[in-house]
């Protein structure tokens, strides 16, 4: 049994629906990949690959008692063949690269209904199509050739961009002149590397002569003057030659003025900047970096699996999943001081949590106790104090 078959059992062969869901705009529900264009250069991978490492690092924490059995599952392992961290990095970089990203349940062997995984799906293909109850089911094609039907309310989609269709996120048109430049920019490096690694000469043979001669001398000229024997680099030539001038090519490469624009344009369209891709980053730059590109993508995931999971009932009575990060790890030791110096003492911070915002190993249970510092006193109760003994 392969990964289609773990994924979708008993879904390949449901029913044929041919009715698309009608959509308020113009657009057809449907969904095609990008195939990973903007994923095959170096900038952009750069760029995706830095918005996926830190989104990795995002922690799901259950709310609520109908979550408790799906804790473990989100934590440590969300399906037989990724832990959590390589989960969040596929499905950021699905959802980068495409602007649509898929999450299909892992259904029990025993119950249909019963979710026991999670899989970063990444089909060729994805249409909403109407069955003839009026559910909405997702058809979703595969490289492989293969087709399966997914109810839509099961299936958890993560959308940006997303202006025209009603369901799925826009493609990345908008960069298709940068990349050009891009490309072109590589393939001129590369016949740059070429043509230097050669010298061209333009040779003037003061005599008449057939061509078959001029071919043969061609040959000679290159054998004793341009091949790796000659390792003295002097050229010789006698009288028949009138002239003799090395062309010089100078292939167009982009400056660096230009260079740095290309690379404005790739980090200002995925929110990004060079301190987060070389890993130089501060503690104002991280926050800025958080809050713009990873907390969007940790709400937007924590919403998504709270409507896969848990029915309107039960997150109305306090179930929830949600995605976070520690910021403070990622502070400097003086504020990660000062922060647990002002929480510790009033009761808001535990001694196990303020080690692990230095990147302590836990104390155990007795860490876990909360303490206030004895001269806080109520500001209420202080006054009712004073106006009593001023009565008496």
């Amino acid at each position: 049994m392969g990964l289609f078959e773990k994924l979708f059992p008993g879904r390949a062969d449901r029913e044929k629906i041919n009715t698309y869901f009608q959509t308020l705009t113009a657009y057809s529900p449907v969904w095609s990949t990008t195939g990973g264009g903007v994923y095959e250069a170096l900038e952009t991978r750069a760029a995706i690959h830095a918005i996926a490492t830190h989104c990795s690092k995002l922690k799901p924490h259950i709310s609520g008692s109908a979550g408790k059995k799906y804790e473990r599952m989100l934590q440590i392992r969300p399906n037989p063949w990724q832990t959590t961290s390589q989960f969040i990095y596929r499905l950021a970089t699905i959802y980068e690269v495409e602007n649509t990203a898929f999450i299909v349940p892992i259904p029990s062997e025993f119950d249909d209904n019963e979710i026991t995984g999670l899989y970063p799906a990444l089909p060729s293909g994805c249409e909403i199509r109407q069955a003839a109850d009026g559910r909405m089911l997702l058809k979703m094609s595969f490289p492989n050739g293969k087709t399966a039907y997914v109810d839509y309310d099961r299936c958890g989609i993560l959308t940006k961009m997303q202006y025209d269709n009603d369901f799925f996120g826009e493609d990345n048109r908008v960069l298709n002149p940068t990349m050009q430049v891009i490309n072109m920019q590589d393939q001129a490096m590369k016949e740059s590397i070429k043509q230097g690694a050669a010298p061209r000469f333009l040779a003037k043979i003061s005599n008449s002569v057939r061509p078959e001669d001029i071919s043969a001398e061609r040959k000679r000229f290159i054998r004793d003057n341009l091949s790796v024997e000659n390792n003295g680099g002097v050229i010789l030539f006698d009288t028949k030659y009138s002239d003799v001038k090395q062309i010089a090519t100078k292939p167009f490469i982009v400056d660096s003025d230009q260079m740095k624009l290309i690379n404005e344009n790739v980090n200002k369209y995925y929110g990004v900047n060079d301190k987060i891709l070389k890993n130089e980053w501060d503690e104002a730059t991280w926050n800025a970096f958080y809050e713009g590109k990873i907390e969007p993508f940790a709400l937007q995931l924590s919403l998504v699996l709270c409507s896969m999971f848990f029915s309107d009932r039960q997150i109305a009575a306090g179930n929830e999943i949600e995605f976070s990060a520690n910021r403070l790890q990622f502070a400097t030791t003086s504020t990660k001081l000062n922060t647990i110096v002002n929480l510790l003492d009033r009761g808001l911070l535990s001694r196990n949590e303020g080690r692990e915002i230095m990147q302590m190993e836990s104390i155990g249970p007795e860490g876990d106790g909360y303490f206030i510092r004895g001269e806080y006193v109520d500001a209420a109760t202080k006054l009712k104090e004073t106006d009593t003994d001023q009565e008496e």
